[in-house]
This record gives C-alpha cells, structure tokens and sequence, in this order.
C-alpha cells in the first residue's frame, strides 16, 4: 500500500476511534412538529435526498427503498463508485452497521419463543464463564441496552489493537475479554446505556443453549424463513459485491473505506454485509413478530426512553431489539447504524406492512457531523411520510 494512501487511512482509522460506540443512553431526541405530513411530496423527498448528498459533509450516494404491500419506489443520489461512477441502488451490498442488531434480536425472540430461552435468563445461568459482577445482568436487559455491561469497543486494548492493524482478525466470542474485569457501569436493568458488549452476549447466550455457531442460527433462523440471498455476516475486511463504495468525505479527494476495518472486531454487534433489497425484506418480518411468537413480541414492545445510534427520525424509544421511531405522520419500528463508510436505518409499520430502508456512504453521528445528522433525520422523517401514503 503506498505510504500516502496508509498515512490517510491511518487518520481516518484515528477519527473512527475518537467516536466509536458513543451511544450514551442519554440521548432522547425531540418530537418533530406536529401535523399530517401533507407538505412531503414525492418530489421533496428526492430534493432533500439530493440535497443531502450535496451538503458540505455530504454523503457521495444515497438510497431510499419504500415499500407498500407489494408496491416499491427507489429513490437515489450520487454514484455508488466514485471512480466509475456507477449509479447505485437497492442491489449494492452495504455495511449494516449497528443494524446487526437487531438480527441478533430476531435469532434471540425465535428461541424464546421456542422455549430454548427466557427473557430473564441470566448470564450467570446461560454464560456462566463471564464474570460474576455481570451475573444478574438478563437477556431482556441485553436486548435493551439496560445491562450496564461496560463496552469492549471502548476498551482502550482493543482500540490500540485495532489501530495497530485495523484488518485484524479478532475471536469474536472473546470480545468480552477485553472488559471482563469491568464491573457494570450501574444496577442491571436501572438505565438505558448502548453498548456494543450486550449483543455479543446475546449471540452467546444464542450459541449456549442451542450448540450452533451464531452464523449458522442466523440462517436457519432468519435468512432462510425470510428469503434473505443477499445477507452475510463475515468475518473478513472484503466487501460482498457489487457493493456501494463507503467513503471519509473529510479527505479530498473522498477516500475509499468500505474495506478499512474487518468485521470480527463487531460481529453480531454489527458484523452484517446485506442489499438494502434485502434489509428491506428483513424489518418487514422483524417488526411484524413473523420469526417470533405474540407473547414475545408483546415483551419487545415495552418502550424505556433510549435512542439509536445515530437517533432514527422523531422520537426515539427502545425496545429488544428495536427502536420505536414516532414521526409527526405515524410511528414506525426499526434500527438505525453506522460505521466507517456507512450510515443506515432500516424501519416497517408494527404490521410490517410498509417499510423503507435508507442507505448513506459516509459515516453521519451526533459527536462528529451533527448538522448532517439533523439534515437526514429530517429527510428519514420525509421518508417515512411519503411510505405512510403509499397506497
């Protein structure tokens, strides 16, 4: 690799580490304005699209998928490759970021509702190898970020391993090592605080009871009953292709870092490579409780103050697993995420009726583009709006 080429790649890496897992449970995002979402036409979702894509900071490309029944409409901006200048769109592979969450909700919830799990199982029961500080720390608590379980991708070790060689292949299932000797930052189940370390243990707690790798219950749980062909979880830095270039948009020119950083170092936590085609067949059955039974679905609906990282449109609320987004036009269920290179939300009606995917290729957060923040929840808003209409 030339030196210069590493030297900007170094400091990227450098500004990934300075905002990693900032989830700080403190955030609780404003309800917009109310009123009926009258004024989002069509053609201001994709002026605002566009203008995104155009702002100082603004990602190179965008895609919106919205889907009604069986009635789709794609919106994009900006080329999925800046060096061909190939368009994108809903079939280029991404990084689903923090997204990965809540498939790792998904396989949690489908094994409650098959008896192999409970809600109030505990680390100590299922995962007796981890801690005892952690030992009263629940599954629910897990899937809803109140566990207090401190975050392994803050731990300074990690972050200097990773510095150090950012394609470097981590155990995935000894993510947790690196703070096993952290007690929880406050009383299991007292408060609302996102951690990357809750969804490694509920993959574990996954493995635990059932003896099968997390890849595997992905696919027998969630890939195969959802149709889902284009979804991955690696544990390598390649790229699935054709994928949508992520770039750091702080460098001129932009610079290419959709392969920066491998995924072993986030695995169920945000590990997963998908098409927006496919998130958006995912969130349809997810939100809807199509992978899980109704009394589960019930328990992942029971809201505590808590947003997504980066905060989804409107007001956030957490559930298991899920975010709850409420919009001046209706409220919809999903997850946001983001990474180097990537932003997402994926989100469907409680019915899974109605659902959209938005896909950005740049990293957009609170701590370092908070006016870009502003423009895109804005224009999710819009988004969810104009799917809310759909006939």
């Amino acid at each position: 690799m030339p030196l210069q080429r590493h030297s900007r790649l170094h400091l990227c890496l450098v500004t990934l580490l300075a905002t990693v897992s900032i989830g700080s449970g403190t955030l609780h995002p404003a309800a917009a304005a109310p009123g009926d979402g009258s004024r989002d036409q069509p053609d201001q979702l994709q002026r605002q699209l566009d203008g995104l894509v155009a702002a100082p900071g603004g990602p190179p490309a965008a895609v919106v998928l919205l889907q009604s029944g069986d009635k789709r409409r794609v919106l994009r901006a900006g080329v999925a490759d800046l060096t061909t200048g190939r368009p994108i769109g809903p079939s280029d592979h991404t990084r689903t970021a923090s997204a990965s969450k809540a498939y790792s909700g998904a396989v949690a919830l489908h094994l409650v509702q098959q008896g192999a799990l409970d809600l109030d199982d505990t680390i100590k029961a299922r995962l007796p190898h981890l801690p005892r500080a952690w030992a009263k720390v629940t599954l629910r608590q897990l899937l809803q970020h109140t566990s207090g379980l401190p975050d392994y991708s803050r731990d300074p070790k990690f972050l200097r391993l990773l510095a150090a060689d950012p394609r470097r292949h981590f155990d995935s299932r000894r993510l947790l090592d690196f703070v096993r000797g952290k007690r929880l930052l406050f009383g299991a189940g007292s408060q609302y605080h996102y951690s990357n370390s809750d969804n490694i243990a509920v993959a574990l707690m996954a493995e635990a009871v059932t003896g099968e790798p997390y890849e595997t219950l992905l696919r027998k749980i969630v890939y195969r009953p959802l149709g889902l062909h284009e979804t991955s979880l690696p544990q390598g830095y390649e790229m699935v292709r054709p994928f949508m270039h992520g770039y750091d948009v702080s460098e001129v020119p932009p610079l290419d870092v959709s392969e920066l950083i491998g995924a072993s170092g986030v695995w169920a936590s945000g590990g997963i490579i998908a098409t927006p085609r496919d998130m958006n067949r995912f969130i349809r059955g997810y939100a809807s409780g199509a992978l899980t039974s109704p009394a589960a679905l019930h328990a992942q609906r029971r809201w505590v103050d808590g947003a997504s990282e980066p905060a989804g449109p409107g007001r956030n609320k957490a559930g298991l697993g899920i975010f709850r987004y409420t919009t001046r036009c209706g409220v919809v269920l999903g997850h946001t995420g983001n990474t180097p290179g990537y932003t997402q939300l994926i989100a469907a009606t409680p019915d899974g009726r109605r659902s959209l995917t938005v896909s950005l290729t740049t990293q957009v957060n609170q701590s370092t583009t908070p006016d870009l923040l502003k423009k895109l929840r804005t224009m999710e808003e819009s988004a969810v709006c104009s799917l809310l209409r759909m006939q």
